[in-house]
């Protein structure tokens, strides 16, 4: 017998088994939550509004395949969209909120997006962004039919198109990346298994749900009929505030989210909630090794760290604490733990050992992307060979486990010698006045490249620059040692964290063809 996946299949079971059970706990200060009582919406709630979701869009003559654009910060009414848009066979387009409008517009455009949903707090600032049909979130009348609306049919078909995910722009212009409903359903269930979610869980919404759908946890959680928590802004002491009302056990983060828990908690009076409950997932980027060693002795929260990209929706490898590492002490065990990590289950990895491609992380699975949406070209590259192209550098250890040592194009070559920023980083990053570091390559006529550390310190830190530069040297080889730091207020991140970059390198390569040297 052969069932097709669905997104449906997860929004179906919760209100099967779990109707009555919370499903999601939004902002009560957000436009007010169209059904249930504070913020708080029941599976059953939840199922009801999707079906009356999808019938509106049946009403304006949106049909499976259209496009369906939103750009919101976390909320109950996002959440529901998975399930109304993706689940009723049309196709989501989540939109980072923080992007500029002319980028916003970009997507809207080129997704061809008939139906565009936005949050009321963005609406003025995307004033200029519409499409065959705006709506503003918290207008019910427009988003939903009315009660007891029930959708058409759609039949089910895993290979469809259920989102599109535009990267999150550390390159030009991005790309949109097309996950089917196979993509998903693979990715939520085998993530499900590897961070051993039940029913007995409380989800907290640290994670945008537009960057690579959350991961997957909009899925995973609905099926397994966990409550979620939604969180608007990401603000350290109110993390650990909704850890401590909710009773959360497991949430997804990027380094930067946990440094600000870690932060708060310095302030926080009392025992730090969640201790031997919370799992925090991370991702996004190589987390230093202190602070894995801080999330687990600190705040007594099981540290996981996965690896992946929008492309492989996005779980290609888990890295979880094991029994065989039970002996070892807090420092030795975080330094395995910042390492990618073993594939997951139906996840092939190996690495190109070709010239061209010396050093790229390959990977197969059921979670790699259909392709490129309207880039024939592009798909054709990253799929080249039968096997995903990630652009990430990496080796895979004796143990199956995969360390990424860097982002190719980010492999500083001074003086004919391949440096890892991340490695100079993780070194910078263990100096106790340090609280963040991006580690560039900035042209050098005598060494063609050279390393520059951009330093942000924490709240009361001093360093100077030799002193930072010696403790380099004192920990890594001489040659992988910044020869200037510069001191930065801020370093420019992605909404999920990540450094970018491109931005950071710009000023220090204006005016040259190439970004190498």
């Amino acid at each position: 017998m052969f069932v097709p996946f669905s997104v449906a299949d997860f929004i179906e079971r919760a209100e099967g088994v779990y109707a009555d059970r919370v499903g999601a706990v939004d902002e009560p200060q957000q436009p007010a939550t169209p059904l249930g009582d504070g913020g708080r919406l029941t599976y059953g709630e939840m199922a009801a509004l999707a079906r009356r979701q999808a019938a509106r869009l049946d009403e304006l003559g949106i049909g499976v395949g259209d496009r369906v654009a939103v750009v919101s910060h976390n909320s109950s009414r996002l959440l529901t969209s998975f399930f109304g848009v993706a689940g009723s066979g049309r196709v989501l387009v989540p939109v980072n909120f923080r992007l500029r409008p002319d980028e916003v517009k970009y997507i809207v455009e080129h997704s061809g997006a008939r139906v565009l949903y936005v949050d009321p707090e963005l609406d003025e600032a995307l004033r200029e962004v519409t499409a065959e049909h705006r709506f503003v979130l918290g207008d019910d009348d427009d988003l939903y039919a009315p009660e007891g609306a029930e959708p058409r049919a759609w039949e089910h078909d895993e290979n469809a198109t259920a989102c599109i995910n535009y990267t999150s722009g550390t390159t030009a212009r991005p790309k949109g990346v097309q996950i089917t409903h196979r993509n998903i359903w693979t990715n939520a269930v085998t993530f499900a298994m590897h961070v051993t979610l039940s029913d007995r869980d409380v989800y907290l919404h640290t994670l945008p749900m537009f960057h690579a759908n959350g991961w997957g946890m909009p899925f995973a959680t609905t099926g397994l009929g966990i409550t979620q928590v939604v969180i608007r802004k990401i603000d350290g002491a109110e993390i650990l505030r909704r850890v401590e009302e909710h009773g959360v056990t497991v949430m997804c983060a990027a380094p930067a989210v946990a440094a600000a828990v870690l932060e708060a908690a310095q302030e926080w009076e009392g025992e730090i909630p969640g201790r031997d409950k919370v799992r925090i997932i991370m991702a996004g980027a190589p987390p230093p090794t202190k602070t894995v060693a801080r999330v687990e002795e600190e705040l007594g929260w099981e540290f996981i760290q996965i690896y992946g990209l929008t492309e492989t929706s996005p779980l290609l490898t888990v890295n979880r604490s094991r029994a065989e590492w039970d002996h070892l002490g807090a420092e030795e065990r975080a330094g395995l733990l910042t390492r990618a990590g073993a594939p997951a289950l139906g996840v092939t990895l190996r690495i190109d050992d070709s010239e061209e491609g010396a050093g790229e992380v390959l990977a197969r699975s059921n979670v790699v992307l259909e392709g490129y949406w309207e880039q024939p070209e592009e798909s054709a590259r990253a799929l080249a060979g039968d096997w995903f192209h990630t652009g990430d550098g990496g080796v895979i250890g004796e143990d199956g486990y995969l360390t990424i040592s860097d982002r190719k194009k980010d492999v500083i070559i001074t003086g004919g010698e391949n440096v890892s920023s991340i490695e100079v980083e993780d070194v910078l990053f263990s100096h106790p006045a340090v609280s963040e570091v991006a580690v560039i390559g900035v042209p050098s006529e005598k060494w063609g490249e050279t390393i520059k550390a951009l330093v942000v310190l924490g709240p009361g830190g001093e360093a100077t620059e030799a002193e930072l530069i010696a403790w380099c040297k004192e920990k890594a080889a001489g040659y992988k040692a910044p020869t200037s730091i510069e001191f930065r207020d801020e370093l420019a991140r992605t909404a999920t964290g990540k450094l970018q970059k491109f931005k950071l390198r710009a000023p220090y390569w204006e005016g040259r063809d190439r970004q190498v040297n």
